[in-house]
């Protein structure tokens, strides 16, 4: 037999039960059903015939005082009416006898009935008003009282026997629900033995073969599964069986050189000083290094979730390190330093920049990705020692050089005694000079601020056109001093974004100031608004001598100035740019060739949960 033949004989106990619990069900309920059925045919066809008999004679009773009353007509036509709705009521009643003492109790009722037929004929036959009242006091009111009380008995002996055949009904309702339960629960235990013993028996042979997949992939490769029988699992057993004898064989003849290679990449892995992981398709740990394991607290040797041990931190780096490189992006480079992860160790704090690169597999396709994260906690020290003395410094510097240009200034105004042509073109360039100082030494603080946390951002609603404009006027004088053109496009027009104005204004005065510095007489620099989703982009395009390609990963680092720039500034500008907008949740990049011109842009969500304190 089959294994699908097994298992669907295993679950026939259960079919069975199902079904004798279902016939059970039916035969109870209709049983029940009758019994309803049986009250309603016995008794109830009496009871109403009874409550309408008793409402006609009331009627006919009404017609009487209405004859006593002096309106004799409306009182026959009314008594005349109900006597047949009376008869065939009766009748009703006569073929509807079904219990003990209901024919006594009939008869009672017609002999009433014809007696009070007789006594209303009689009442009808006189003629004088005071005659008739004092027959109908004297007979034809004890016959009204005497029919009535005869249907009144008959309502009551039905009544009394649904009442008593409802609560027969119900007592026998509660014995077929524990029936049922009894039923339901027999059918279900004895149903769930016979099917687990069966379905136990016909797995067994899958429980054989798991024993001996366990054993191979703990290394016996000389492990077999001995299943007999002709069905499905049997002659897996057998092609199990085959693909063991090959591996055994297989590892005889190369488990050596397979060894020596694995040795040899674990040693190469090993010998790296930084924290080095390899991650599957899936995302799964495949290999660690030693500088691993320490930071990870854990190896794969351990078992478990060994990501699951790693500090919170440590783990998003990684994953986000991992997707990028799987996601088809090629190699992750960090941005900076501000990417870097603190992480606890017994010698101090140390400081981790992740990298990634792809593993690729034989058919060219990514296979999983490897994760290094470089120690940079000396370059971080030195980096923050840097900033501190660049911070220091610029505010060294800010006091004298204020003197300085006050100094220059009362000079070149003549205030102290007046100068000569020459004196003036000397202080003049004195003066250029001092606002250059001045415009470094104001790059320097923003970037301390900025590196210390100190960066709040003011945020308010504030149009997209006023932002542009406003800093395309600032460069205004100096791209017409250069014969440089300034141009806007801005789509849609009117649209609103959640921004602190003056950094803002900041980022974009430093782009287009570059722009003009660097584009020809004759030029263009053109700044465009789009709208990207829920982001807003800007760009700020110039026709100058573009960026080459090795050079544009490092233009946005601190202190960094192309070779041949134009001289002027601290090589600030868009390292603060970059970090203005990363403060606002933004990307910031460029695009550029030799010789093309240069593209920056920057995208600026266009709502903020709140105004806060931002560190890049």
């Amino acid at each position: 037999m089959t294994l699908r033949g097994r298992l669907l004989l295993a679950q026939a106990p259960l079919a069975l039960a199902l079904v004798l619990v279902g016939v059970t069900a039916v035969v109870t309920l209709a049983r029940v059903g009758r019994s309803g059925q049986e009250i309603l045919q016995d008794n109830y066809r009496s009871v109403l015939a009874m409550q309408r008999m008793t409402e006609q004679l009331e009627r006919m009773d009404s017609a009487a005082l209405f004859i006593v009353a002096g309106e004799r007509q409306r009182g026959q036509e009314q008594q005349a009416e109900q006597r047949p709705k009376l008869e065939a009521e009766l009748r009703v009643q006569e073929g509807n006898i079904t219990e003990v003492g209901e024919v006594e109790a009939t008869r009672r009722l017609r002999e009433a009935w014809a007696g009070y037929q007789a006594a209303y004929d009689g009442f009808i036959a006189l003629e004088d008003k005071e005659a008739t009242r004092e027959r109908y006091f004297a007979a034809l009111a004890p016959a009204f009282l005497e029919a009535k009380a005869a249907a009144a008995a008959i309502l009551d002996l039905n009544q009394d026997a649904m009442m008593r055949k409802s609560e027969a009904l119900r007592r026998q309702s509660e014995r077929v629900n524990t029936l049922m339960v009894t039923a339901v629960l027999a059918a279900f235990l004895v149903g769930l033995f016979a099917s687990t013993s069966l379905t136990h028996r016909a797995l067994r042979p899958v429980s054989v073969l798991s024993q001996a997949v366990r054993r191979v992939g703990q290394g016996d490769l000389a492990a077999r599964a001995v299943v007999e029988g002709r069905d499905e699992i049997s002659q897996l057993s057998q092609d199990f069986n085959a693909m063991a004898e090959r591996l055994q064989q297989y590892r005889q003849s190369s488990l050596g050189d397979l060894l020596q290679a694995q040795a040899a990449s674990q040693a190469a892995i090993d010998s790296l000083p930084d924290p080095a992981l390899v991650f599957g398709t899936g995302g799964v740990l495949l290999n660690v290094n030693r500088a691993a394991e320490d930071v990870l607290r854990s190896s794969l040797e351990a078992g478990g979730d060994v990501l699951g041990r790693v500090p919170p931190e440590v783990r998003e780096v990684l994953e986000r390190v991992r997707l990028s490189v799987l996601g088809g992006k090629g190699a992750y480079q960090p941005r900076g330093y501000e990417e870097a992860v603190r992480v606890a160790a017994p010698e101090g704090e140390r400081w981790l920049l992740p990298r990634g690169s792809p593993v690729y597999g034989e058919s060219g396709d990514v296979v999983g990705a490897t994760v290094i994260l470089q120690d940079v906690t000396r370059l971080r020290r030195f980096d923050e020692l840097k900033n501190d003395l660049v911070a220091t410094v610029a505010h060294e510097f800010r006091t004298p050089l204020t003197s300085l240009r006050m100094a220059i200034h009362l000079c070149a105004e003549g205030v102290v005694g007046p100068v000569t042509e020459k004196q003036a073109d000397l202080l003049s360039a004195a003066r250029e000079d001092c606002e250059r100082l001045q415009g470094i030494v104001d790059d320097l603080l923003d970037l301390s601020r900025i590196q210390a946390g100190q960066l709040t951002l003011n945020l308010r609603r504030v149009s997209v056109t006023a932002l542009v404009e406003e800093a395309l006027a600032a460069q205004q004088a100096v791209a017409e001093d250069r014969g440089v053109k300034l141009l806007q496009e801005i789509a849609p027009e009117g649209e609103e974004v959640e921004v602190d104005p003056e950094r803002v204004q900041l980022v974009l005065s430093n782009l287009l100031a570059n722009g003009v510095r660097h584009t020809p007489s004759g030029g263009a620099v053109s700044v465009r608004v789009t709208q990207e989703e829920r982001r807003v982009r800007f760009e700020v395009k110039d026709t100058g001598e573009g960026i080459p390609s090795e050079e544009q990963g490092r233009i946005f680092e601190k202190f960094y100035r192309a070779p041949g720039a134009p001289a002027g500034g601290a090589g600030l500008g868009l390292s603060i740019a970059r970090d203005i907008v990363h403060a606002h949740g933004g990307e910031i990049g460029v695009v550029s060739a030799t010789g093309q011109g240069s593209t920056f842009w920057f995208t600026l969500p266009q709502h903020l949960p709140a105004p806060s304190a931002e560190k890049p």
